[in-house]
């Protein structure tokens, strides 16, 4: 049985056939160890000498936004991530200054450390980082974790922390933005509520769906709540949802279209691996990826990983998935260009594509754990949602 909440973000199947083991993970941030791992190339573009600061970033119990943060106020410091981390694990990746004025060997405090490892001629970005080693621990399993081994025969679906975890909002927010309809997005941002959230943070949500409220009870929403924050305080002042919308950060903007899109990338999965699509090994006439990592189109006795259209007002017709696209856009009452948004330009995305079946190499277990790499891009928790298939993905840490 498929659980609510996946069906939520747009996942109502299962890839592999195995029946689950049950458990569950991170009981303790040390349960879950990630370590970025960047290209051969980018490693060796780390030099001794000037330039573009290179740092390897150790942290548990924060988040990588928060970490980078604190650093910033403590040194002065802006460095860059090249890939977000979760809070709620042990992690490892590279970090780098944008400017070549300001450097430290060293930092350290309570939740991370920051070790300089050299220097680059220029800022490594996202598409050095080629994958994500993970190390986790899945306590209480009721059944054998080697009895699991079809880790080839994973679907790529978007992750429970693209929408949300407990509280999955940003595509719905992601949606209402894209049909216009602002007063929605703020309503959703503010008040929409899950069963998996906190009591408090589900009675602040409830005060907030009446829009008299908002003055009343700005003071009691927590400084966490950052975004909810910017947007009563925009419908305070000025009782405008659009320019609510307006006003926050960029990258929260377009995470809520990218949310979106995820979702219909999540249906697109599902909806064709139903009818029978094979969607681990590729034909004639499939766009690719090719072994570089290049979209093109398949050719056979190359090493090609299937591609599937990532929706946008570039959206890309002439694919077998097509038919299952138009159908999803036809039920969502969205259309292509529907994501190029005139009032909210910087949100606009023109899609693109995203590869069909997860990338797992690496794969071996011990008792309880298990470890693996995974490309880009690729979540853990969708891997061990195959592997564990758990009756509440929430209860059991994900």
């Amino acid at each position: 049985m498929i659980p609510k909440i996946d069906s939520q973000i747009g996942i109502s199947i299962y890839s592999t056939t195995t029946a689950g083991i049950g458990g569950s993970i991170k009981n303790s941030p040390d349960d879950f160890e990630v370590s970025e791992v960047i290209s051969e190339r980018a490693l060796k573009s780390i030099k001794p000498e000037s330039g573009y600061a290179v740092y390897r970033l150790k942290k548990r119990n924060i988040d990588t936004a928060h970490a980078l943060s604190s650093i910033m106020k403590k040194t002065g410091m802006k460095l860059k991530a090249l890939g977000l981390k979760d809070a709620s694990a042990v992690t490892q990746q590279y970090v780098c200054s944008n400017s070549m004025t300001k450097s430290t060997e060293k930092y350290l405090s309570e939740r991370f450390s920051l070790e300089r490892l050299g220097f680059a001629k220029k800022p490594l970005s996202k598409k050095d980082m080629i994958g994500n080693k993970f190390k986790i621990k899945i306590s209480g399993c009721k059944g054998d974790l080697d009895s699991f081994s079809d880790y080839s025969k994973v679907l790529n679906f978007y992750g429970y922390q693209r929408f949300g975890s407990k509280r999955p909002v940003t595509h719905l927010i992601g949606k209402a933005i894209l049909q216009r309809d602002f007063d929605m997005a703020v309503d959703l941002i503010l008040s929409y509520t899950s069963e998996y959230d906190s009591k408090e943070n589900s009675e602040i949500r409830q005060r907030l769906a009446q829009r008299e409220n908002y003055a009343k009870y700005l003071d009691t929403v927590p400084l966490q709540m950052d975004i909810e924050r910017i947007i009563l305080k925009e419908m305070i002042s000025q009782d405008d949802s659009l320019r609510a919308i307006r006003a926050v950060p960029v990258p929260m903007k377009r995470f809520y279209i990218q949310a979106y899109q995820s979702y219909l990338f999540n249906l697109t999965l599902c909806e064709a691996f139903s009818n029978g699509e094979n969607l681990f090994e590729p034909t004639e006439g499939d766009v690719c990826f090719d072994p570089k990592g290049v979209i093109t189109k398949y050719a056979s006795g190359l090493d090609m990983r299937l591609a599937v259209p990532f929706i946008g007002y570039s959206y890309y017709k002439k694919t077998r998935f097509h038919h299952y696209i138009s159908k999803i856009l036809e039920s969502e009452e969205i259309a292509p260009k529907d994501f190029f948004i005139k009032e909210l330009q910087e949100a606009s995305n023109e899609g693109g594509f995203r590869q069909c079946a997860i990338q797992c190499t690496g794969y071996r277990t011990d008792r309880d754990v298990v470890e693996f790499t995974l490309s880009r891009g690729s979540f853990a928790t969708i891997l061990l949602r195959e592997i564990i298939k758990p009756e509440d993905p929430i209860r059991a840490g994900f």
